[in-house]
């Protein structure tokens, strides 16, 4: 049995591009966005699902229990081809058992005929929509007496209105969406036999909505077509709200040619002909047979470009040395029957995605998106790859390798399809977008003897055989493949879950508030009844003349009616439009954060993306951000600094976590990083010319040069001897062997090859030895081409154990061209020395570890390089066992994880690399500015301890002022870990007591900078049981920075849940990769940054950025104001409507609360709706105490979020109390009970004003009546309200003050017009018989002045005596002392304290102190000079200056104090004692300046076991080298492999 090996199944690039002409389909560019949008909206929740693979771990693995379960319950799916069905498979009507889901999805949740009901369902599920229905309800029945129902249902209809509008905007969006995905066009096989899928019975509903979407759309194009009006484009705020962004790299123009295309249509008997492609110019291809094929030559890439070199242009492979025996070719078999003889009707045809079924032969064409999952059987390509770009799916947007099946690469044509038999046998649907398992079985029969019986056979199909729904073709002519999963079975869809519905912490208080109101409602309706009730059945008064004949025959019945007409007249006591209001408040500061430009990264084209819109104000009481390291605070842009090979360090490098070490010894940084950059720039220009003088490498190009080390060069020419030489060769050999990079080739002279690998580290490594004279050129169907010293050699590439984040390593196994098998292995350094064969190489094996540990204390990311000869014997039994495994559809991930373990032993060390990931612009600036608002930040990481620390020091997140306490306990005695806790307590006085507990729930002053946390992910483990949980979480609390390294992504978001649950703050959590999913869906807010490793973090997160830097703009400025601006605009709302309601409440005081009505009905229904709702909209939307410059000058005033004193019960309830405190004042600001003052006198001033005397008119009519009456009330409450507003708004522009002005003046014009009318009924004529009365404007003048006087007053003698920190910043602005800051530009305004930021790996370029745009200019220039003197003078509450008097000067920052109690003692790093070699007598700037800073370090503390220290990595003895047999995992490599971070990230 033929079973195909599993290295084919890996991304292994075979590179192009080549450039032939084919036909394809063209695709317009607003077709592709309108795809791209669907697949976007898809995957906002993929992360929710499934974690990358680089995720593996303790969620991964339980996900993977999951799907493991589900296949033994569902034993997957068996799709047969030309073949008959199985009884077993078939019903009794001859037609398939099993149904497969059609193609065509839904996102859209409404149809034409389901609109209505469904969305009124879904409104109708908010409370308030209900309790307004039932109050319209009521006031149909004339008994509660409500004067005109039909007026009552206005405001609900109105807000159902509007909110239906917007979701059937959005949905209508969605549904054009899914037409035009639905109808998309694809190239499927017709008139053939499907035998896996029966004939759709559509049914007469299903027919009767079509008939309804027909008919809306024939509708809608005759609108279109009489407005003569054109389908726009979507703006750039459209795009980016709902698409992905387009790839970060620009990528070059396909010069293949276009294939004809017009959506929906449909193309009978396209002739489907492979290569060759016919000339250029030609419209379709010939008619050859197959078997006339000429055969392209065995080439990587071709190129028929005119103007090109022809030797620069083409690649050939090298043909075997004379006497080099050729490897024998394996046997695929193919999965044409050849004893089949075709109808000849099937034809490749254009049909819709939608009619896309399962076992359906479809064929791709370059730049076209795939419809459905689809296993790959042949390409364009003669060995079988095929390039994807999986953006849609996890945000990737580097180039993938997909191969076909080997017995799939002969079926070309339709008669070809015609001519297959075979069955595929595959696992159920999951969402796992990183694992397939599938089983190609046929019958292989002999050509030549058609009469002889067939041999079975099998081909595994993995995940690389596997084309995903949405991923798009690139650089391939084209594909055919057969469709094993349709429509929501597709991964994609399967990983569309939904994201956490997240909610603001103000609108889960604000239910409360509401719940409040029905109270206080029930209230005033019991008293209106019990109060009615009781006069009604005491007699004696008017009530008996005036109410003969009512409902009510006993009191009982008459409170009872009388309770539900209070309940009407006092429906505005709960806000009907409150909820829209503020959705239009969340909306409106969306597109503010949105099209901030200040937040736009160009590189990307990325502005700041909100995801979730309601929960901006959350994003101004953030206490605690949990980032990520990697691609986070770093670039995650990878560049080869290092390198250690045979005992000999190479490489000049001066990285930012070596200027942070410099930084804690005392060393002017600025110094020793000027004098290094130009040591570098000479040793750059020295190694470039010794490379040309070896061999004039035409592939190096002198700017891409990241690795400066002449020594190398050197001891490549053979300086150093032999030995040496031979060393560094097969040390960059392995670089250009042991990898799964995409190689491109842009023609020109010379070319220039560019590699697109899945990981930054790979193509950083493969990079290098391109540099070094080590080109890969690319592959062909078995090997790898690649250019050694101007040498071309094809190396055949046997079999590649691809890496995973359980594996912590990848192998290559070669075979050279002298026939010896070599295996080439590249790892954690961990991992790699306890596979090194065991007694040998002890001197290699400490040199290389003490190197690796001064690379890993200069920031550097590490890895080990070893190689193993394989004798052909054990190759080939090994190699049995592999293609079994392999070929496995359950546990097959598990089956060869442990065979590929159990070749991987036994190895020779050659070396290491150590690569730099450089940190982020603004970093240090950015964490300096989040760290003066109070904000904690804790970095959660995959990365190595040392390497965490040294960039915590360089980014300021580390100081030189803190003892640095590193928990560490070994997995085997976890009993410590308590003890360690208690032991670290107790130095702060601490227990870890309930009662600290809760004292540290209401602590929220940032704590001393004097300690910081560092932990491990083993040890994290042990503390975050329930048990010492809490006495963890108290010891984070008393540190100024935490660090948590080696941590998984379980643990990232257990580690936040702890913080949220336990500190009851609100968190955010930042992070730009798969990884990071966990923790930003379990934060309240989570931030995605648009970086290298795809965007699955982008579509998990509520908003989006391009690069760190920026969060604190969307933090302190946009999340301050949207937390001010909501929390006013809330209390507002709640005083209007308090004002409004009780204003009626004290009238029923003299009608025996018969509900009946002070006001015109109309005016209670346009209250919320138009008299009072304009400004307090503006307020949320528009109102600033200070512009942004300011917030980031004084970032100290975001402190009041942290503390929620801009929102709290007492603020809403409480009455004013001053009191002799500062930051207190604001909470005990009044609203409700403002509203009831100022209630009190609308009502009353008109009360006194009628109680003695009566007013009338000129023509003698009467203005006492209770309608004039509730004129004199409204309009004077309308005033007084809307200025209250205005008064609490800080920023009086001139639209805030119009639009009060106008919602003043309306009431007066409402009641001018409707009274016109005798509509109104005993309304009739009030305008002009009230306006010309002298006392209602001198009443009205009087009450404004009586009810707002009391707020003007106070808030003068609270600004005046008791200023809070805002009250002083804007009396500062408005003396000038911030001017200084107009001049200043946003991006690189600094904190009050400019912290120096040391960026000094950038080597190659100039600094940017001449041209004065770098981010030193405004601390270094003239600017602040200038206005030094009027500079603000801040306030001893909002800067605090924390001094420690542990610290020294010249302090490392691990040695503050002598007390042992905090280092944990480690043992001695081992010294390093070896002969002197001529390669070591060199002279190497960076390495001994990397050595002297190091033996400054403290050697208890830099040597400790959790660092990859050469004392650590001496101990490991090759635990996997002694038996071929997979050994169980114990001790310290159990512990690592455990350890799930991501070394090769």
């Amino acid at each position: 049995m033929a079973i195909q090996p599993y290295q084919e199944d890996s991304e292994v690039s075979i590179p192009t591009k080549r450039i032939r002409w084919a036909t394809r389909r063209v695709g317009t560019q607003k077709g592709r966005r309108k795809r791209q949008n669907i697949f976007d909206r898809h995957h906002k929740g993929a992360g929710s699902v499934e974690k990358r693979r680089e995720s593996a771990g303790t969620d991964l693995e339980a996900a993977e229990e999951d799907d493991e379960s589900e296949e033994r319950q569902d034993p997957g799916r068996r799709i047969f081809f030309n073949r008959p069905l199985p009884q077993d498979a078939r019903d009794e009507q001859g037609h398939p058992l099993t149904y497969f889901v059609r193609n065509k999805i839904r996102t859209a949740k409404y149809t034409p005929v389901s609109f209505v009901p469904k969305n009124l369902w879904f409104q109708f599920h908010n409370i308030a929509n209900v309790y307004f229905l039932f109050i319209i309800i009521l006031s149909i029945f004339s008994i509660f007496g409500a004067s005109n129902p039909g007026l009552s249902a206005v405001p609900l209809i109105v807000i159902l209105f509007v909110t239906a509008v917007k979701d059937a905007i959005e949905d209508w969006r969605r549904t054009v969406l899914d037409n035009e995905l639905n109808n998309e066009a694809i190239h499927r096989l017709v008139d053939w036999n499907n035998v896996n899928t029966a004939e759709d019975n559509i049914s007469l509903w299903r027919r009767f909505k079509k008939a309804n979407s027909r008919a809306i759309a024939f509708v809608w194009k005759l609108w279109k077509g009489r407005n003569g009006s054109k389908i726009k484009g979507k703006s750039y705020a459209e795009r980016a709200m709902d698409e992905a962004r387009p790839s970060i790299e620009t990528r070059r123009e396909s010069v293949f040619s276009q294939h004809s295309h017009r959506h929906g249509g449909r193309e009978e008997g396209i002739q489907m002909t492979p290569v060759p492609s016919p000339a250029l110019g030609q419209t379709q291809f010939g008619n050859e047979p197959l078997e006339e094929v000429e055969e392209r030559p065995a080439t990587s890439m071709s190129y028929e470009e005119s103007g090109v070199d022809e030797i620069n242009s083409h690649l050939t492979v090298p043909t075997a040395k004379a006497g080099a025996s050729a490897p024998i070719k394996r046997f695929y078999g193919s999965l044409i029957d050849p004893t089949l003889t075709p109808p000849g009707k099937a034809r490749f045809t254009k049909d819709y995605w939608k009619s896309v079924q399962v076992g359906d032969f479809v064929r791709l064409y370059n730049e076209e998106q795939v419809p459905a999952d689809i296993v790959v059987l042949s390409t364009s390509d003669p060995d079988g790859a095929c390039y994807i770009e999986t953006k849609n799916l996890d945000g990737e947007t580097n180039l993938k390798v997909r191969q076909a099946l080997h017995s799939g690469r002969q079926v070309r044509h339709a008669r070809d399809c015609e001519r297959t038999n075979f069955m595929i046998e595959s696992e159920p649907p999951h969402a796992n977008l990183y694992s397939y398992s599938g089983v190609a079985r046929w019958q292989q029969r002999d050509p030549d003897n058609l009469e002889a019986p067939g041999t079975d056979m099998a081909e595994p199909i993995s995940i690389n055989n596997l084309l995903l729904r949405g991923c798009s073709i690139r650089n391939t002519e084209w594909v055919l493949g057969v469709v094993v999963f349709t429509g929501e079975e597709t991964k994609i869809m399967l990983n569309s879950g939904i994201t956490p519905s997240k909610r603001a912490k103000i609108s889960r208080d604000l239910n409360w508030n509401v719940i409040y109101n029905f109270v206080i409602l029930f209230i005033m309706c019991l008293v209106s009844a019990v109060v009615s009730g009781h006069a009604w059945g005491s007699g004696n008064n008017s009530l008996a003349f005036f109410d003969f004949g009512g409902y009510g025959s006993t009191p009982g019945i008459n409170g009872f009616i009388t309770f539900w007409a209070a309940v009407i007249l006092f429906q505005n006591l709960v806000p009907i439009s409150l909820y829209i209001t503020l959705e239009i408040i969340r909306t409106a500061q969306a597109f503010f954060i949105y099209s901030d430009t200040y937040m736009y990264h160009a590189k990307l084209d990325y502005p700041c993306t909100p995801k979730s819109w309601n929960i901006s104000d959350d994003l101004g009481q953030i206490e605690y951000i949990f980032s990520d390291k990697t691609g986070t605070l770093t670039q995650n842009v990878m560049e080869f600094k290092k390198a250690t090979i045979n005992g000999v360090p190479y490489g000049e490098a001066y990285t930012e976590a070596q200027a942070g070490m410099q930084k804690r010894q005392g060393i002017d940084v600025e110094v020793e990083g000027a004098r290094a950059r130009k040591q570098i720039a000479e040793d750059r220009i020295r190694m470039l010319k010794n490379i040309r003088k070896i061999h004039p490498n035409p592939y190096l190009r002198d700017e891409d040069l990241t690795f400066v080390a002449p020594d190398f060069i050197s001891d490549l020419a053979g300086e150093a001897g032999k030995e040496q030489k031979f060393a560094n060769e097969q040390f960059m050999l392995a670089l250009a062997l042991c990898h799964t990079v995409i190689t491109e080739r842009t023609p020109g002279d010379p070319p220039k090859i560019e590699f697109k690998a899945q990981s930054p580290d790979e193509a950083a490594l493969v990079a290098t030895a391109r540099d070094c004279g080590f080109t890969v050129l690319g592959r062909t169907n078995d090997g790898i081409i690649v250019n050694v010293m101007g040498e071309e050699r094809e190396y055949t590439v046997l079999n590649t154990l691809e890496f995973n984040s359980s594996r912590k390593r990848m192998s290559a196994i070669i075979r050279m061209p002298d026939g010896k098998i070599m295996l080439f292995c590249k790892g954690a350094d961990s991992i790699i020395y306890s596979r090194l064969r065991r007694g040998e190489q002890p001197e290699l094996r400490r040199a290389t570890a003490e190197h690796l540990e001064l690379f890993a204390r200069e920031g550097l990311r590490t890895l080990c390089i070893a190689q193993r000869e394989l004798a052909e014997e054990e190759y080939q039994l090994w190699n049995k066992q592999h293609d079994i495994a392999a070929s496995s559809v359950q546990d097959r991930d598990e089956k060869l994880e442990k065979i590929s373990d159990a070749i991987e032993r036994e190895l020779t060390l050659l070396g290491g690399t150590a690569i730099e990931d450089r940190l982020q612009d603004g970093v240090p600036d950015a964490i300096a500015l989040l760290a003066s608002a109070g904000i904690k930040l804790w970095v959660l990481t995959g990365d190595k301890v040392e390497t965490a620390i040294n960039i915590g020091f360089s980014c300021n997140l580390l100081s030189t002022e803190m003892d640095l306490i590193v928990f560490k306990v070994d997995e085997d005695k976890p009993e410590r870990a308590g003890a360690e806790l208690d032991r670290l307590l107790a130095t702060f006085n601490k227990t870890g007591s309930d009662e600290e507990l809760k004292a540290a729930k209401k602590n929220h002053e940032p704590p001393a900078p004097t300690h910081a946390l560092v932990i491990d992910g083993d040890s994290l483990k042990h503390v975050l049981d329930d048990e010492l949980r809490q006495k963890f979480l108290l010891l984070c609390k008393e540190c100024k920075s935490v660090l948590c390294c080696r941590v998984s992504p379980s643990q990232k978001a257990a580690v936040v849940q702890m913080v949220k649950n336990g500190l009851d703050v609100i968190t955010l959590s930042i992070g730009d990769g798969a990884n990071d999913v966990a923790m930003i869906q379990e934060a309240h807010v989570g931030v995605g940054i648009a970086g290298e490793e795809g965007r699955q973090a982008v579509m998990s997160s509520d908003y989006a950025i391009g690069q760190f830097r920026f969060l604190t703009r969307l933090v302190l400025v946009h999340g301050r104001w949207s937390y001010r601006r909501l929390a006013e605009t809330i209390a507002n709302f709640f005083y209007k409507n308090i004002v409004w309601t009780f204003a009626l409440f004290w009238y029923q005081i003299y009608n025996n609360f018969d509900c009946s009505y002070l006001f015109d009905y109309t005016y209670i229904l346009l209250y919320n709706l138009a008299f009072t709702s304009l400004p307090v909209i503006l307020m949320g939307i528009l109102d600033q105490d200070v512009d942004d410059k300011v917030s980031l000058a004084v970032p100290q005033l975001y402190r009041r979020g942290i503390e929620r004193k801009e929102w709290t019960q007492l603020k809403f309830w409480c009455v004013l109390l001053i009191r002799l405190r500062l930051y207190n004042v604001n909470s005990f600001r009044t609203y409700m009970i403002d509203g009831l003052y100022q209630s009190l006198i609308c009502f009353f001033m008109t009360y006194l004003v009628f109680s003695p005397a009566t007013f009338a008119t000129e023509s003698g009519q009467n203005v006492n009546d209770g309608k004039r009456m509730g004129v004199y009330v409204a309009n004077a409450t309308i005033v007084v309200v809307n200025v209250y507003i205005l008064l609490n708004t800080y920023r009086w522009d001139w639209l805030m003050v119009l639009i009060t002005a106008i919602s003043i003046l309306l009431i007066w014009f409402w009641t001018g017009v409707y009274s016109a009318f005798t509509a109104g009924f005993t309304f009739y004529e009030a305008a002009p018989q009230v306006y010309t009365q002298l006392s209602f404007w001198a009443l009205t003048l009087l009450t404004i002045v009586i009810c707002l006087l009391p707020r003007f007053a106070v808030k003068a003698f609270q600004k005046i005596y008791y200023p809070r920190d805002v009250d002083i910043i804007r009396e500062q602005i408005c003396q000038g002392k911030f001017d200084y800051l107009k001049d200043v530009d946003v991006e690189i305004l600094p904190p009050p304290l400019k912290a120096t930021s040391t960026s000094s790996s950038d080597l190659s370029k100039p600094m940017n102190g001449a041209n004065g745009n770098g981010p030193n200019t405004i601390a270094n220039g003239s600017a602040h000079g200038r206005y030094d003197d009027s500079r603000p003078i801040y306030l001893p509450s909002i800067t605090t200056t924390h001094n420690n008097p542990r610290s020294h000067d010249g302090s490392d920052g691990t040695d503050c104090t002598q007390r042992p109690s905090l280092d944990l003692q480690r043992p001695q790093r081992l010294s390093l004692e070896r002969p002197a070699r001529v390669s070591l007598d060199r002279p190497r700037p960076s390495f001994d300046r990397m050595r002297q800073s190091a033996e400054r370090v403290r050697p208890s503390f830099e040597a400790s076991n959790d660092f990859t220290s050469a004392a650590m990595l001496t101990r490991f003895e090759s635990s996997h080298s002694q038996s071929p047999i997979p050994p169980t995992v114990t001790g310290m490599e159990s512990k690592r492999r455990q350890d799930i971070s991501d070394d090769l990230r």
